[in-house]
């Protein structure tokens, strides 16, 4: 009479919680961002909008609204100085938008379909879009700056305000890309881009895109003071304002980053979790 044999347990299927199997979840997001990035090679008109809408804000704001300054308490002699910020701001935030859209196109061709079968966490799915959108936000900063300074734009607290900027970009690319993760992950769809941008839009310029918050009145006074754009705005332009860099420019804009993070990064995470073939 034989043995009976030793029953076998079946080795568990590789899941998407798996983070070491394919590769660390570090290394997965920067593959996936390299992938992002690469698509700027492929389709250079995919990056146009990151660089070429902030150069037209800066010269058509800077040229057509180049009066305001001449209102009394306006804190800067040169309508560059006020506009260029904000025209970059406007470029990291397309910046989070074209990684969204690629996100999209990938829901699309089915590329999507095989990082889900893959031996990899999820989390892999947002943090790398969102490094290409951290990088991608640098190119409109490198190649507005100048241009502005060439029309006279000026730092009026030395490196510290370049610090200031730079931080405020690479947060509001971070923010845009988790918005634009948590709605394309919902929709499926390359479409979404349209979505994404309108709510860009509508946070700009309900806030202190066009004259400080002390000048507004109205409804549109009220809703900038609670919009947490405005406070992102205060925290990139405060180096090259009168007045310079200051504590209590810094922290809400700080605030406003972190807690939009918080909750767009929680919409796009339940978004990820949710996805499936």
């Amino acid at each position: 009479m034989s043995a009976a044999a030793p029953a076998v347990t079946p080795e568990p299927r590789p899941t998407l919680a798996t983070h070491d199997a394919g590769g660390s979840t570090w290394s997965v997001s920067v593959a996936l961002a390299t992938r992002s990035l690469q698509r700027i090679v492929r389709v250079p008109a995919a990056i146009v909008p990151v660089l070429v809408m902030p150069i037209f804000f800066i010269i058509a704001f800077g040229g057509a609204f180049s009066s305001l300054v001449d209102i009394p308490g306006f804190p800067t002699d040169n309508a560059l100085n006020w506009f260029l910020p904000w025209a970059i701001l406007q470029g990291a935030a397309f910046a989070g938008v074209g990684a969204a859209f690629t996100v999209g196109s990938d829901l699309e061709g089915g590329f999507m379909d095989r990082l889900l079968l893959a031996p990899m966490g999820r989390l892999t799915l947002i943090t790398g879009p969102c490094l290409a959108a951290m990088a991608r936000c640098v190119l409109p900063m490198l190649l507005v700056t100048p241009i502005a300074f060439a029309g006279g734009a000026r730092l009026t607290d030395g490196p510290i305000g370049f610090l200031t900027l730079f931080v405020a970009v690479e947060g509001l690319a971070l923010i845009a890309s988790l918005w634009g993760l948590a709605i394309t992950f919902k929709m499926r769809s390359q479409q979404s881009s349209s979505l994404i941008q309108v709510g860009i839009f509508v946070s700009f310029f309900l806030s202190v895109s066009q004259v400080p918050l002390e000048l507004l009145t109205g409804w549109l006074h009220e809703v900038a003071t609670y919009n947490p754009m405005t406070y992102v705005l205060d925290l990139s332009r405060q180096g090259f304002l009168e007045g310079g860099v200051t504590w209590a420019d810094t922290w809400p804009g700080l605030l406003a980053i972190v807690v939009g993070i918080a909750f767009f990064g929680s919409f796009a995470w339940n978004g990820a979790r949710k996805l499936t073939r």
